[in-house]
């Protein structure tokens, strides 16, 4: 499924990126959902599916302000037809219940590349309607939420960036939601200690290990973050685990 990418540093290889280029302070978001959907397939937690491959992605923010950088999804997975739903408090009104087709992504810089010409075959041309990403926007907690935008797609990985489950408690009702629902769940936190408490509060509900142990998340922003209440380096996607 798609090219197997280990860090930035094979990512700007195969997109013929130099490295002193600053894309990654974006594409961590597109990169993480990437990481977090290899993390699920290598651990066989991924149920089958043909060429649509559906994401709930819980809690955007800042992203809700960045959305055409997911058109990188559709270069990372060229065969498949990516659908997004957005789900969370900060979703704009405007934006509720609004759906996005995002066509295209960036070229690279390799003149040769196949991304240029679109002819070795049709999945990789960036216009290619078979594949390529759709958004959905929700406003609202996934748990209040989660019936409706379940008619329109059941998912088949839940990723929730950045989450801060110990800081918030209406992350409570979603975790015992996503343990019934028995689908993976991918999470991110701003540093270590962060994501610890979170795994505490989620196996608190769950009673089960996680799936997917607490790990650095190769495509975390390089960037380390101001501003924040706690006193460590903290970056945005830093630590990722699974439930």
């Amino acid at each position: 499924m798609s090219i197997r990418l280990n860090n930035w540093s094979s990512y700007y290889e195969w997109r013929c990126i130099p490295l002193n280029s600053p894309v990654a302070v974006l594409l961590h978001w597109p990169l993480t959902i990437y990481h977090a959907i290899q993390l699920a397939a290598s651990m066989n937690l991924l149920p089958e599916f043909s060429n649509k491959l559906h994401v709930h992605y819980l809690g955007p923010d800042k992203e809700l302000c960045q959305l055409s950088v997911f058109k990188e999804l559709h270069a990372l997975f060229p065969d498949l037809q990516v659908h997004i739903e957005l789900i969370g408090p900060a979703v704009p009104q405007f934006r509720n219940d609004e759906r996005m087709t995002l066509t295209g992504y960036a070229k690279c810089l390799e003149i040769d590349c196949s991304c240029k010409s679109g002819v070795e075959n049709g999945s990789s041309d960036p216009c290619d309607k078979s594949s390529g990403v759709s958004l959905g926007f929700h406003k609202g907690f996934y748990h209040d939420l989660c019936k409706d935008v379940l008619q329109e797609s059941f998912p088949h990985v839940i990723v929730a960036p950045n989450a801060g489950i110990a800081a918030y408690s209406s992350w409570l009702p979603t975790i015992e939601l996503i343990k019934d629902m028995n689908v993976p769940t991918i999470i991110t936190d701003y540093c270590e200690e962060a994501a610890h408490l979170a795994v505490s509060c989620i196996t608190t509900v769950t009673s089960r290990p996680l799936s997917i142990p607490v790990q650095l998340n190769p495509f975390r922003q390089p960037l380390v973050m101001e501003d924040t209440v706690l006193y460590l380096p903290c970056y945005s996607n830093c630590f990722i685990f699974g439930i």
